[in-house]
């Protein structure tokens, strides 16, 4: 893969010189890169009709082992605006960055400044394939799970737009300031509708809920470690067996990225049902034809963290 990756990123530089006028100057727009959807929907939201903003991971694909193709590189060599997670979300940034000859690019870090959890796996050896992905789970990448810390990620992405367009500073100022307050209104709804519930264990397939759980009083037991695409063993199935039988958990979560055939199992194994939890790290196709958005998304998971915990 790094192989392929580095002929990818050689490809794309020698196609840079060819690549032509950028976006920005002919639509007059700041041109915004974002990593994957959360990325991409925040600075939708900020940048209004002064931007055009790019969602790098195609509709449909989990973003965690995802890898830039040469024209997303080219894209980032004639973008004006590059926002990302951070928090070893994105294990290919920094490679690509360093390729680059685009001084101009203003490129924001939206975990820089917010207070990180650390991440682990319940099976190392199991669940990380080599020493980059071990150095990756340092921390939870999942920030923008906690409406505050999501609000926040917004906020640096605001300062990036400034930077990079000061003539629309007050645009972006305003449209944040509208934003914020509706991030602010999630979050209260959150705390009224969770903080009354008198069972607070979840359990989920992927470990990406902790900065939501922390938020909000939650405890989450994951089969799974923080990337998706780990099996876990047969010990860790029968320990999620009897923790949910142990504990009288109703609903196994899954999500709509990833094969629910594991939740399924355990469902089947205690009598429990499943349920989608969204870590939003893309939309579906019926989420994204009903307009759906950050929020509306996670108002559907407030909706069914209600209906498994009460």
């Amino acid at each position: 893969m790094k192989r392929m990756m580095s002929f990818l990123l050689a490809g794309a530089l020698a196609l840079t010189g060819f690549a032509g006028v950028s976006a920005t100057a002919q639509e007059g727009k700041l041109t915004v890169y974002a990593s994957f959807y959360p990325m991409y929907d925040f600075a939708t939201k900020v940048g209004g009709d002064r931007v055009t903003v790019v969602n790098m991971v195609p509709a449909g694909m989990e973003p965690h082992d995802w890898e830039p193709e040469a024209k997303d590189v080219i894209g980032l060599e004639n973008a004006d605006v590059f926002v990302y997670n951070g928090a070893g979300m994105e294990h290919w940034v920094d490679k690509v960055l360093a390729t680059l000859s685009n001084q101009d690019l203003v490129v924001v870090d939206t975990s820089q400044g917010q207070t990180l959890l650390e991440g682990h796996s319940h099976d190392d050896d199991a669940q990380v394939a080599d020493a980059a992905h071990e150095e990756d789970e340092a921390y939870d990448p999942h920030l923008w799970l906690g409406p505050l810390n999501a609000k926040a990620q917004m906020a640096s992405i605001k300062q990036a737009l400034v930077a990079a367009d000061p003539e629309n500073a007050a645009y972006y100022e305003a449209n944040y300031a509208a934003q914020a307050a509706a991030f602010d209104a999630l979050d209260a709804d959150f705390r009224a509708a969770l903080g009354a519930l008198p069972n607070k264990t979840i359990v989920v397939s992927h470990q990406s809920f902790g900065y939501l759980c922390a938020a909000y009083g939650l405890v989450q037991e994951s089969i799974e470690g923080l990337t998706p695409d780990s099996e876990p063993d047969p010990a860790r199935m029968a320990e999620v067996i009897d923790f949910v039988k142990a504990r009288g958990i109703t609903t196994i979560f899954f999500e709509e990225l990833v094969n629910p055939k594991i939740a399924e199992t355990i469902a089947g194994a205690t009598g429990a049902q499943t349920a989608v939890l969204s870590p939003l790290e893309g939309l579906t196709d019926v989420q994204a034809a009903a307009g759906g958005d950050y929020i509306s998304v996670m108002r559907e998971n407030l909706a069914a963290l209600v209906k498994a915990l009460q």
